[in-house]
């Protein structure tokens, strides 16, 4: 009898096991292996001292990885082989003009902009950390995709994950569809709300993975860009 319980126990373990590893061979592969650098250059300046006691290590690290995550989702990148091939991220607080920029797998923020900056800082500097790290894993056509659309999504994810700032345009304003930035991340938004679900922005960017056409807008919603902003416009008109 006690040689029977102790098997019983033992099929639980061995079944809870295996349950286990069916789970972690179909989850999405999102803590594939990428590692977060930071760097303060500029430590000793006003802004770098205010990055230092109001930011900090701790919550920049959080918020490059948490944004890393938020952005698979967003383009739905369940796997490595789905995303660029990065396994290093670096942040670098650097004295310089302007707000922020993003080479390659490099972020550089500017400690002139967090000195100067009027407001809640640590939501400011998530939603550019969003904004930037949205460059690292997006697809641009090997180059050939528009400015403005490289930008205005990565002001869509800005958007996605609220952090939007009080000077962003509202919804139907702007003068073109790839004007870039809020302008374009808003009428993204209206794009995203057309797709029944599926994630128009996301099957956008993977669509631009090796080229980019305007004709991408028809094969997924069904009409011209140039409809689609005739549509968002009028939509607004009060």
């Amino acid at each position: 009898m006690q040689y029977i319980v102790i098997h019983h126990t033992m099929s639980k373990h061995a079944i809870m096991f295996m349950l286990l590893m069916l789970i972690l061979a179909v989850l999405p592969q999102t803590f594939a292996m990428v590692e977060y650098n930071i760097t303060n250059t500029a430590a000793q300046t006003l802004g770098g001292i205010r990055y230092e006691n109001q930011i900090g290590f701790k919550y920049a690290k959080h918020t490059l990885k948490s944004s890393n995550l938020f952005i698979w989702r967003i383009f739905q990148q369940r796997n490595k082989a789905e995303r660029a091939n990065v396994t290093l991220v670096h942040l670098s607080i650097d004295d310089m003009d302007g707000v922020a920029y993003c080479e390659d797998d490099e972020i550089h923020v500017s400690t002139n902009y967090i000195a100067g900056y009027e407001g809640d800082l640590l939501k400011e500097f998530s939603g550019v950390i969003y904004h930037e790290m949205t460059h690292v894993w997006q697809w641009s056509g090997n180059g050939s995709t528009p400015s403005g659309l490289i930008e205005g999504i990565a002001d869509f994810v800005r958007l996605k994950a609220g952090y939007i700032p009080s000077h962003w345009v509202k919804p139907g304003q702007g003068d073109k569809w790839d004007q870039g930035y809020d302008v374009t991340a808003r009428f993204l938004d209206y794009c995203e709300g057309l797709d029944s679900g599926f994630g128009f922005v996301a099957e956008l960017n993977k669509k631009m993975r090796y080229a980019y056409s305007v004709d991408y807008f028809v094969d997924l919603l069904g009409k011209t860009v140039d409809q689609l902003w005739s549509d968002y416009k009028a939509a607004y008109i009060s």
